[in-house]
């Protein structure tokens, strides 16, 4: 039995990645209601539930931490809050061992791609979901959250440029967006090459790709994502 604390939509992506025996604790009724009906999992109201023992997922937002109200001593917490430090956790959840974890959406389709500083037991869990990497400490977890759990949205950007690319230039909507979709699909392929060598397998000299590239430098779109990153790891540590 794995229990979720909090029902957002990352609690809901992990919990129907997971696909096996979850429990939902949280604040809103109606919310764990209808998060119950989505993944047939049992739901349980936040104030002083009983974390005795129990694996917990700790999927809040980092606000709320000081505010939970639980009883009892958990076999191990594993936080997925973004810059929550596990000194502090302790303050306010008492279990036996603490790890963090940095997921991302695409657990729902068990293609997440999770950070994780602590126990094997975690890896185990986060491994149904995707691939989950070890990291070797809080730094560098806060480090992959801005890649690996910022990074759809940074992606997502990039398909909605390219798409919309695609229709400035005379293709409809959905043809763009269907052959963005399959862009991606095909790079995640290719993922083991290192990405300047994918980018110099495609590019040949004077053509197609070469003018597109230096379009793109002359937009600082490299400098920009680079930016990008570290804004998001500077502003995990003000959390």
């Amino acid at each position: 039995m794995i229990t979720i604390i909090g029902n957002g939509k990352m609690a809901l992506a992990i919990a129907k990645g997971l696909k096996e025996n979850i429990e939902i604790v949280g604040r809103d009724e109606k919310k764990l209601k209808k998060f119950s009906e989505i993944t047939g999992s049992k739901y349980y109201l936040l104030n002083n539930f009983d974390i005795t023992n129990k694996t917990i997922i700790l999927a809040t937002k980092p606000y709320a931490l000081e505010s939970l109200n639980l009883k009892g001593k958990a076999k191990e917490v594993i936080s997925i809050m973004a810059g929550k430090k596990i000194d502090e956790i302790k303050k306010y959840i008492e279990a036996e061992f603490y790890s963090r974890a940095m997921p991302n959406i695409g657990a729902e389709f068990m293609a997440s791609t999770t950070a994780i500083f602590g126990s094997d037991k975690t890896i185990e869990i986060f491994s149904k979901i995707g691939k989950a990497i070890k990291v070797n400490s809080e730094k560098e977890l806060d480090i992959a959250t801005a890649i690996a759990g910022s990074g759809p949205a940074f992606l997502a950007l990039v398909a909605e440029a390219i798409s919309d690319g695609g229709v400035l230039c005379g293709l409809n909507r959905e043809l763009s967006y269907e052959l963005t979709a399959g862009l991606f699909k095909s790079f995640s392929a290719i993922e083991k090459r290192k990405p300047s060598e994918i980018k110099d397998s495609v590019m040949s000299p004077a053509g197609t790709t070469a003018s597109g590239y230096e379009k793109l430098e002359e937009g600082n779109v490299r400098n920009s994502f680079i930016k990008a990153i570290k804004s998001a790891y500077e502003k995990s540590q003000k959390i």
